[in-house]
């Protein structure tokens, strides 16, 4: 007899994604049958609430999409594929292989999520099987990318303490590692592996942790070691900060119940900020782990998909009642949390030396796009690179990236290729753009409604002619755009933040903490650039002229009485 997990009693009729889950046979679903089938490019919806989990999305080509109908043709299909990086690392020769797949299936572009994960997109379902066994084979996988499980694992890749670094990516994929689906279903299908199904395994057999359900929604980690919180420790649903004593790795301070998405127009959704309940040692954390997400799994809402991640089920509940039932499953209390300072969440750019002696040097990547242009051949540069480093890559946070591990023997090559194909720490830049970010919004995404990747560097240029009149240039101010209020990009976090609500408008955030530690707050509801850049003229200026010594654009907009400080998305909407 099979033993189930018991779920507490649910607000209301599961959703029908749950159904899906339910029927799928530990994520199988009609998988198999679907991607042979010939008729059509697409997928059911059924099998593509399921794809999600095996790191895929089904999307279409945007803008394509009313020719394509004039023309009584089925939308131009196409996949979305996402490749779990654990904080970011990958090795020169997983380097290339991203770089292959991305060129022989994809579009020929790489995108650096912020995530750090690897995004390709424009492959066809015929191709997708031979993709993800070509990812595999490098020792990488697309599993629980996406889908309602823990998601990649991010980590702090702090290239000034390299021997800290190494501790702490250590645990980041220990915790990947663990916290991954169990089910045969993905070897299965993509790496045609033997179907090991046996009707006598329990649920707790093949699915330990998650059992045939899964998680209510995606769950999301960060591991920040401070003075950088490029994480986003506070964004994540459990946001782990690094305690070091004496140069010494020690343990971490546990944060719970953040998130950026929300829904337009339904002031019950909103983002929060992960609250810090207390301290474990490192040999607690896959146990603290753990527990915190089997709470998710137990009380997280399957009735309302959009009211099912982590901070609705602690603010339904109360941080308390969280704190009292982690203890009970746990066994021992959480001790209290230690003292931490966070003093930046963007990316150092250029060369840096490590503590170990390996040298790192950070480029920056516009929007995290890694493609060829005919002025700039970024693509090929990284090929070149990859294939003579003998360190590894990290992705960042910031949808940069760091060339990183370079051996002082190797660094002249290195710097050669650099200068040989024109690639750029981005110092030319403003300190605006080298701190701003963009999901993918339009073409693929299905959810956009408005531009984000596409738009937002035309919109810094814009912004930089005031930067420069205002002398703001080499300024830091955290900008970030987000096509739909879903928050790919972390906008809620952006002291300056565009978030789409319809083709060419946005609402304009201000307000938000420098480190990431306090959310912007709603200042003009859909606007257009003319608009926007009208605001932020006078906005600039008085800055220029008012701020305090050392004062962030954050900080001045709310002492200046533009927005109120959101210390939690509770009073977000208020």
């Amino acid at each position: 007899m099979t033993k189930k997990i018991i779920l507490p009693p649910q607000p209301g009729p599961p959703s029908d994604v749950e159904r899906i889950k339910s029927e799928s046979n530990y994520l199988r679903g009609t998988l198999v049958e679907t991607l042979e089938y010939p008729i059509s490019s697409g997928i059911p919806d059924d099998d593509n609430r399921l794809m999600k989990h095996h790191g895929s999305y089904l999307q279409d080509d945007r803008d394509l999409r009313n020719e394509r109908q004039r023309q009584k043709l089925e939308p131009a299909y196409q996949f979305m594929v996402r490749v779990r990086a654990p904080g970011g690392v990958a090795t020169s020769a997983q380097w290339l292989a991203m770089d292959g797949v991305a060129n022989k299936f994809g579009n020929g572009t790489l995108k650096l999520t912020t995530r750090q994960a690897f995004q390709m997109h424009g492959i066809l379902k015929w191709n997708m099987k031979e993709n993800i066994q070509e990812i595999n084979a490098a020792l990488m996988d697309t599993l629980a990318a996406c889908g309602d499980v823990n998601r990649n694992v991010m980590c702090n890749p702090n290239p000034y303490q390299s021997d800290i670094h190494a501790e702490v990516y250590g645990w980041a994929q220990k915790l990947s590692d663990y916290l991954s689906p169990r089910t045969n279903a993905y070897h299965e299908i993509w790496l045609d592996g033997e179907k090991v199904i046996d009707s006598q395994e329990t649920e707790e057999e093949i699915e330990p942790l998650y059992g045939a359900l899964y998680l209510p929604r995606k769950f999301k980690i960060g591991v920040a070691v401070p003075p950088n919180n490029d994480v986003d420790v506070f964004s994540q649903d459990l946001g782990l900060i690094a305690i070091l004593e004496e140069g010494k790795l020690v343990g971490f301070n546990i944060a719970v119940g953040g998130g950026m998405g929300m829904t337009h127009g339904d002031t019950d959704t909103y983002p929060q900020l992960a609250r810090v309940i207390g301290f474990c040692t490192t040999d607690q954390i896959i146990e603290v782990a753990e527990k915190i997400i089997t709470i998710q799994r137990d009380y997280g809402n399957r009735s309302v998909r959009k009211y099912a991640r982590f901070k609705y089920t602690i603010d339904t509940r109360g941080l308390d009642w969280v704190v009292k039932e982690l203890n009970e499953r746990l066994g021992w209390e959480l001790e209290t949390a230690r003292d931490y300072h966070f003093e930046h969440n963007g990316d150092r750019y250029g060369w840096i030396e490590g503590s170990d002696g390996n040298w790192h040097f950070t480029l920056f990547i516009q929007n995290g796009r890694i493609q060829d242009l005919d002025d700039y051949p970024l693509m090929t540069g990284l090929r070149e690179i990859a294939k003579i480093h003998t360190g590894d890559f990290r992705l960042s946070p910031n949808q940069n990236l760091i060339i990183s591990n370079v051996s002082s023997q190797n660094k002249k090559k290195i710097v050669e290729l650099i200068e040989q194909h024109g690639l750029t720490d981005g110092q030319h830049h403003s300190a605006l753009r080298r701190s701003s970010m963009a999901c993918v919004a339009f073409p693929t995404c299905g959810l956009a409604m408005a531009e984000a990747e596409r738009y937002l560097p035309s919109l810094l240029d814009k912004m930089e002619l005031i930067l420069d009149e205002a002398g703001l240039r080499e300024k830091e101010i955290i900008i970030r755009i987000s096509g739909c209020p879903n928050g790919c990009s972390r906008p809620s976090l952006g002291e300056i933040a565009f978030i789409g609500k319809s083709p060419g408008k946005y609402n304009m955030y201000l307000g938000a903490g420098f480190v990431g530690d306090r959310l912007n707050k709603l200042y003009r509801e859909n606007i257009g650039e003319e608009e926007i850049l009208a605001l932020l003229r006078p906005l600039f200026f008085q800055y220029a002229k008012e701020r305090q010594e050392g004062e962030h654009f954050g900080d001045f907009v709310i002492r200046a009485g533009h927005v109120k400080a959101v210390q939690s998305g509770l009073d977000f909407h208020d």
